[in-house]
């Protein structure tokens, strides 16, 4: 079977998620094909252990993983699926660096689910099960003039690697990083040597200016700044305020979404959100869309619908961290 005609099942992937699709038809989609077709040429499963593991702010954790061809093909605002035992669920994170010649990349956890936090019980040497990538659409990277490049908490990891290509396009990079507070921010040393200009912000007033990054862009723009481009990552508050900043002086601001995901290839529409009047996933047609045309009380809405089971499984992980460890469990083999 060709990859053209894999590809020309795609529209199954499509309605799956309608639920319009005959339970046989799913079975067909373009991944479990593609899947079969690499375990009938006997092609094994890549082994991704961590290289090394250091907390950079509370309950946040920066990994370097071992991924020669993921690491290769890698562009600034991708990002990967994981699976760290055959127990586990996906999750989608985003690639924060990537080093080709190393055949690494770099992810960075904030433990705040049960995947992320049992994910932060990993050490050095320990193996991810499953890890597939890069998924989603690169950045658009060119000469646009002067940029702002915009990370608000963990989003400050993947406004970083835009940033790098920014400059490396030739733009002015101005950047804007905050936390709540001081202990929460983190590669700031970066991101400095990522930008012609860095301001930082803390809610609480502990670190760099009070306030949030949404008042520092405002600050910018009112004393005559001349910005052409905004990209924000953080959370869905945070990108919202930098969208209505930025909307009035028409200035082009981009988004990535983060919203639930599954498979990261197309076929669950989990990830389905509504920019301007079309509806879009997430996995496929971003992450990065166009902020002033996101439907963000939708976002907001669907990101809602699991919170008390999330709540409730992320709790139960915390008290199973309490007891005493068993010792690391490794991934059973599998293909993937």
């Amino acid at each position: 079977m060709s990859l053209a005609s894999v590809r020309q099942k795609g529209y199954v992937a499509g309605l799956c998620w309608a639920g319009r699709a005959p339970p046989l038809e799913r079975e067909r989609s373009e991944a479990v094909v593609l899947l079969r077709m690499m375990e009938e040429k006997g092609i094994g499963r890549t082994v991704h252990n961590i290289l090394s593991k250091r907390e950079i702010a509370p309950e946040v954790k920066e990994f370097v993983v071992s991924a020669p061809v993921l690491a290769r093909k890698a562009k600034a605002g991708q990002f990967v699926i994981l699976r760290i035992n055959e127990d586990g669920e996906r999750i989608p994170l985003t690639i924060a660096d990537a080093d080709a010649e190393a055949g690494t990349i770099t992810l960075v956890v904030q433990e705040v689910g049960k995947t992320t936090i049992e994910m932060g019980r990993l050490a050095e040497g320990d193996e991810i099960l499953n890890l597939i990538g890069p998924l989603g659409r690169p950045s658009h990277v060119e000469k646009f003039g002067t940029v702002c490049m915009i990370g608000g908490g963990i989003g400050i990891a993947p406004i970083y690697p835009i940033a790098v290509a920014m400059r490396a396009a030739g733009n002015q990079v101005i950047s804007i990083i905050g936390a709540r507070t001081k202990g929460l921010l983190f590669w700031e040393d970066k991101m400095r040597a990522a930008s012609d200009e860095v301001y930082v912000t803390t809610d609480d007033g502990s670190y760099g200016v009070k306030g949030f990054v949404s008042n520092e862009l405002e600050r910018l723009i009112a004393e005559g700044r001349e910005i052409n481009m905004v990209t924000a990552i953080g959370p869905v508050p945070m990108m919202r305020a930098v969208v209505e900043t930025t909307r009035p002086h028409a200035i082009p601001t981009v988004v990535s979404l983060n919203p639930i995901m599954v498979d990261g290839t197309g076929m669950c529409g989990g990830c389905r959100v509504t920019v301007g009047d079309e509806t879009k996933f997430t996995c496929v047609d971003g992450p990065e869309f166009d902020g002033h045309l996101v439907d963000f009380d939708e976002l907001v809405k669907r990101q809602s619908y699991y919170t008390n089971m999330e709540a409730s499984a992320a709790e139960e992980c915390r008290l199973a961290r309490q007891r005493p460890e068993a010792g690391p469990k490794k991934p059973t083999p599998s293909s993937g």
